[in-house]
């Protein structure tokens, strides 16, 4: 049964997509079956990954609001190995449809109930805002992890986040948890990033993941040619950072498991 895990974060432009499809594509060369659902109207996860948003046929509009079978919806050729639930502009009016319709914070958790079982990890990147389909990725999820930049103004909005994803568990699932706060764009030679970093790991402890995902050039340029950035790269360190990410999130379940 797929652990599924939400990668969210209500401020834009932290690193929140590139770690979805780097992730998702770290997992899957370690030989996981993984599923990468992109709920955000920008596609570009979708893109990422090798898939034309414009192209698709069927996106996560219609597994949100049509009730198209997954097998229609998902798309399995990537460039990264994993399968993807597209996004694109249609995913927008997903969100005003589901405002009319019976049960709209669950209709996630409903589409991904009947495909859990296929695979071992569910990534979905939201968007970067609290709407109907941040909502619907908090409720289908397991954990969230929050991708973040090391600087004040990120610190204040984790605090928000927080209180989000409290609210969020009581209302629409009470089994949701914290899977970690991921460092991201990380300059250790700038002071302000390493006195953030103390302050995260002193509030936080063992929910910072010790993997710290650096800036990183290759990281930037591997997208636009729609490729994670292992199989654009290998070498780069932004590649061998979220290796490194996986292969502590595999050790964590693994030891959340036994201690079961």
């Amino acid at each position: 049964m797929a652990k599924i895990i939400a990668i969210a974060n209500q401020k834009g432009g932290v690193g929140k997509t590139t770690s979805a499809v780097n992730l998702a594509a770290s997992m899957a060369a370690t030989k996981r079956k993984v599923l990468l659902i992109d709920l955000d109207p920008q596609g570009n996860a979708t893109m990422g990954s090798g898939v034309d948003k414009y192209d698709v046929e069927y996106s996560a509009y219609d597994l949100l609001v049509e009730d198209t079978p997954f097998e229609k919806v998902v798309q399995t050729e990537t460039s990264g190995g994993y399968h993807v639930v597209a996004a694109n502009g249609d995913v927008t009016a997903a969100e005003v449809k589901m405002m009319e319709m019976f049960g709209r914070e669950l209709r996630l958790k409903t589409a991904l109930s009947k495909v859990q079982q296929n695979y071992d990890f569910i990534f979905i990147d939201c968007p970067p805002s609290l709407n109907m389909l941040t909502v619907n990725a908090m409720a289908a999820a397991d954990s969230v992890i929050v991708p973040m930049q090391c600087e004040y103004y990120a610190l204040e909005g984790l605090t928000a986040l927080m209180d989000t994803i409290s609210q969020l568990a009581a209302i629409v699932n009470p089994n949701l948890k914290i899977e970690g706060i991921l460092r991201t764009m990380y300059d250790p030679r700038n002071r302000l990033a390493n006195d953030v970093s103390e302050q995260l790991k002193h509030h936080f402890g063992d929910k910072v993941y010790r993997t710290v995902i650096p800036r990183n050039v290759r990281l930037a340029e591997a997208p636009s040619f729609g490729s994670p950035v292992m199989y654009y790269d290998k070498s780069s360190s932004g590649a061998k950072a979220y290796l490194a990410l996986a292969g502590e999130i595999l050790r964590r379940s693994d030891k959340n498991n036994n201690a079961a």
